[in-house]
């Protein structure tokens, strides 16, 4: 049988992603509201076991917080993955409306701030930068300032987004 895993390795494995939501879970003092078991599926001599980060996104919506960390620190990440596009947009998309702590808010704001500083804009960053215009940018936006191209059309325009909501 051949076993297709969409879940990463290291840092990213499923393994690693259960062992540091029981760490979380234990940090936050919360009951676990997640299982964090990835659906799988098998079909004929194929088992495929599909990225356990849908359900890091289920429970951030459920408000668990130890799945909310675990969503910063995949929005966090620049490495691909496996539906990695969809995968990070909905990660933002459900942080967008969790409760987050400030130092959560922090990692956030210098995580948006960076790929605009450096011009890394992959297609998640849209909404990236709808969380990041939610929890506001604060002192982060003269960061931009001094260090993005602005002269780059879509630096350009997230920044005008951003600086907009600074002025509104």
């Amino acid at each position: 049988m051949t076993v297709i895993d969409y879940n990463g390795t290291g840092f990213w494995s499923l393994e690693a992603i259960q062992q540091r939501y029981k760490l979380y879970v234990q940090r936050y003092g919360i009951a676990p509201l997640s299982k964090l078991s990835p659906h799988e599926h098998t079909e004929k001599g194929n088992h495929w076991i599909y990225p356990v980060m849908v359900q890091v996104i289920e429970g951030i919506e459920q408000g668990d917080p130890a799945c909310a960390e675990i969503g910063i620190e995949f929005i966090e990440e620049s490495s691909s993955f496996p539906f990695g596009q969809i995968l990070k947009s909905n990660t933002a998309r459900a942080l967008r409306r969790a409760t987050l702590t400030s130092e959560q808010q922090e990692r956030i704001r210098k995580r948006v701030v960076e790929m605009l500083c450096t011009g890394y804009l992959p297609r998640e960053y849209r909404q990236y930068a709808k969380l990041a215009r939610k929890i506001g940018l604060g002192d982060w936006l003269s960061q931009v300032e001094r260090e993005a191209n602005l002269k780059e059309r879509w630096v350009q325009h997230y920044y005008r987004y951003f600086k907009e909501q600074a002025v509104g």
